[in-house]
């Protein structure tokens, strides 16, 4: 693809801004700017079937017996028209009612495309661009850019090029770039959330490969028809590549693709672009996917659908859900296992695992088929693939047993995580962070079953000649199919130490990513002593105080400031006592007790360790330590051989035993690099010193 073709072209859209410099902020030029590449666009996309629609729209004027949508799509030849005989270049011709002129026009497009420039808020920016006379020369700039999908001769034939193939202007893939690139600016000048609505194209072809590869031989097969859902879509991105992708291998395939997105500028983009492809808009709904599922089952409408073959998103990096927690916890608290989210709830300042729970849900059933013969091998019916893009968060945020490490467990024990990729950093347009591919499924093949790929990419780039906002690196064509032949044959790359890519791949059990989170204790050792602070701590304490002779009580151990004993029923007989011999009564009871050894007790490792009803040793909270022990040892034999050696009277709380699951990629991929050699440091230092004396003396003469 000429990327700089693509570019050329938004710069040329972008240049509008300079019409708009004063009358708008930086951060609502997109405003203005979306909404019109998209009504161009779709102008150019129904220019050849205008007049026809126009002249059917006029006939059936008058006869509200019929469905005059059905007919005027039908006659456009695409999901969307417009019934109007303006046009932009018309419009702009007539200043003076431009603005009357153009809410008339969009008020022609059919519902479904109305409803994408409703979202840009449309009515609104004409208006406001009226009133600061700029509307006309505006409409200009747009009127005379040429969005048309093929080249068409005087006769409105499609001009073929030298294959025999229709004679490109600007293709849907080379106007999902443009969208794209206008998007991002926009994003930068509103200082958006970083990578909420796009991802970079080589990201999406990587992903796409990885998630769609292994199905190769099944996409080929004749009448194949395939579903593909991006909860979080954007502009659409995904969903263009995952379609092409498929039609790669079969022209003829069925490719419906369904998403979800909350920016309506980018849910605009990405439903205009459906209609532009012969789509279905409808299937691209709006709003938040958690609060208000748009693919979720409908009873009254059986043929919806809500179970999809290939998932695959970018949500919003470490992304708060706090304005739909409510909606979240209800339906976790009600529904539990059987809603989206009963795994469990992770922090409330990021939601990337709740996307990751939403796509599960909606992937199809899958069923194995054993053989039916010596010869024959088993195979799946049915089942999902699921890419998602994640920062390192979801890795391993989370103690045991919290939200996150619970729904890593339960994604690990129902064995549907295939692997992971570790991304070069600096990838993305607004942020430089390192990021990483799940892929998940729940058709395992069988040499698969119960393992996990862990593969390293993050030296898999080369370097931009110019940053794109934060993106500085990018992976190229040939990276993209190294890395794909790389994943999937990573069981045997795992596997040969001699293959020259061995260190990039590491393969493990389920089970090796979960642990027993075990608490260590350590017995409290006290000795016993009486000082001024103690007995001011023993008389400032409730069972002291409840005594009718409280005062009298500490006065009577005052004699003993300066004693020890390293024993406490040592001390409990000298206290006792001194307080019978003053006249008074010793007082009983657990909580009297309980003041007495927490104001004269003091910790010693050479004092007596105190014991818990029944004779147990009691724990010493200060000394208490945890150990994440992997879940396939016994923690009886790890204390043996990591703790007892050095603190023989340690042991391990059961009842306080977790079981954790976390994935420590980059640990995994961790190589020792040791220290330069002392004298090779030296020598530079020295080298650098004699450097800056040269520099220091050329200053000075």
């Amino acid at each position: 693809m000429n990327s700089s073709k693509h570019t050329e072209l938004a710069n040329h859209i972008w240049s509008v801004a300079d019409l708009l410099r004063g009358d708008y902020k930086q951060s609502e030029y997109g405003k203005v700017i979306l909404p019109f590449t998209v009504l161009r666009r779709l102008e150019c996309v129904l220019e050849p079937t205008k007049d026809k629609v126009v002249e059917q729209a006029a006939a059936l004027k008058d006869r509200e017996d019929i469905d005059a949508d059905r007919f005027l799509r039908r006659a456009s030849g695409l999901t969307f028209y417009n019934s109007s005989t303006y046009t932009l270049k018309k419009i702009a011709g007539d200043a003076g009612h431009a603005a009357e002129h153009l809410i008339e026009y969009v008020g022609a497009f059919s519902p479904n495309a109305r409803e994408v420039l409703e979202r840009y808020e449309f009515a609104r920016q004409i208006n406001k661009l009226h009133d600061a006379k700029l509307l006309y020369k505006v409409m200009g700039s747009f009127a005379d850019l040429d969005l048309r999908p093929v080249e068409r001769n005087e006769n409105g034939e499609i001009v073929l090029d030298d294959k025999g193939q229709p004679k490109l202007v600007v293709s849907n893939h080379q106007m999902g770039y443009v969208f794209e690139e206008l998007i991002r600016r926009f994003a930068e000048q509103s200082n958006e959330t970083a990578g909420e609505h796009f991802t970079p194209r080589e990201v999406i072809e990587l992903m796409v490969n990885l998630l769609i590869a292994p199905d190769e031989d099944a996409l080929t097969i004749p009448g194949a028809v395939r579903t593909v859902l991006d909860p979080a879509c954007g502009t659409g991105g995904m969903l263009t590549a995952a379609e092409e992708h498929i039609r790669a291998f079969n022209q003829d395939a069925t490719v419906k693709v369904y998403g979800q997105e909350l920016n309506p500028e980018s849910w605009a983009i990405c439903r205009s672009d459906l209609m532009i492809k012969g789509q279905d808009p409808d299937n691209i709904k709006y709003g938040n996917s958690f609060s208000n599922d748009g693919h979720k089952e409908d009873r009254d409408d059986p043929d919806k659908v809500t179970k999809f073959d290939y998932l695959l998103a970018n949500p919003p990096f470490g992304v708060e859900w706090k304005k739909v927690k409510d909606e979240v916890e209800h339906e976790y608290e009600t529904l539990g296992e059987s809603g989206r989210f009963g795994a469990g709830l992770p922090r409330i300042n990021d939601g990337s695992l709740l996307f990751l729970q939403h796509m599960l849900s909606k992937r199809q059933p899958a069923e194995w088929v054993p053989p039916k013969g010596p010869d024959e091998r088993g195979r799946w019916k049915g089942g999902s693939r699921i890419a998602i893009v994640f920062n390192g968060s979801p890795l391993f945020t989370g103690a045991a047993e919290s939200g996150e490490s619970k729904i890593r467990q339960w994604i690990l024990e129902n064995d549907w995580l295939e692997g992971i990729v570790a991304l070069p950093d600096q990838l993305f347009y607004n942020t430089g962070i390192s990021t990483y591919f799940w892929i998940l499924t729940n058709r395992k093949t069988p040499g698969h079953q119960g393992k996990v790929v862990l593969l390293d990419a993050r030296e898999h780039f080369v370097k931009k000649r110019k940053s794109l906002g934060d993106k500085r690196k990018e992976i190229d064509d040939k990276q993209i199919e190294e890395l794909t032949r790389l994943y999937g044959e990573a069981l045997d790359v795992a596997s040969n130490a001699e293959h020259p890519l061995h260190n990039k791949v590491k393969v493990f059990k389920n089970e090796d990513f979960g642990y027993h989170r075990i608490t260590i204790e350590r017995p409290l050792k006290l000795r016993f002593e009486v000082t001024e602070t103690a007995l001011a701590a023993l008389a400032a304490s409730k069972p002291v105080q409840k005594l009718e002779a409280a005062g009298a009580f500490v006065e009577a151990l005052k004699p003993l400031i300066g004693q020890q004993w390293q024993t406490k029923s040592e001390a409990w007989v000298a206290m006792k006592d001194a307080v019978v011999a003053a006249g008074l009564t010793w007082p009983t009871g657990a909580p009297f007790n309980k003041a007495l050894r927490d104001a004269v007790g003091v910790k010693d490792p050479e004092g007596e360790t105190q014991t818990l009803k029944g004779g147990a040793d009691e724990p010493d909270p200060e000394l208490r330590d945890y150990e994440n022990v992997p879940l396939e040892e016994d923690v009886e034999e790890y204390l043996k051989r990591e703790v007892l050696p050095d603190i023989p009277d340690a042991w391990i709380d059961h009842d306080k035993t977790k079981i954790g699951y976390e994935i420590p990629l980059t640990r995994h991929f961790y190589a020792y690099q040791p220290p330069r050699p002392l004298a090779e440091i030296d020598a530079e230092l020295k080298a650098l010193e004699a450097e800056i004396q040269t520099l220091l003396g050329e200053v000075t003469e």
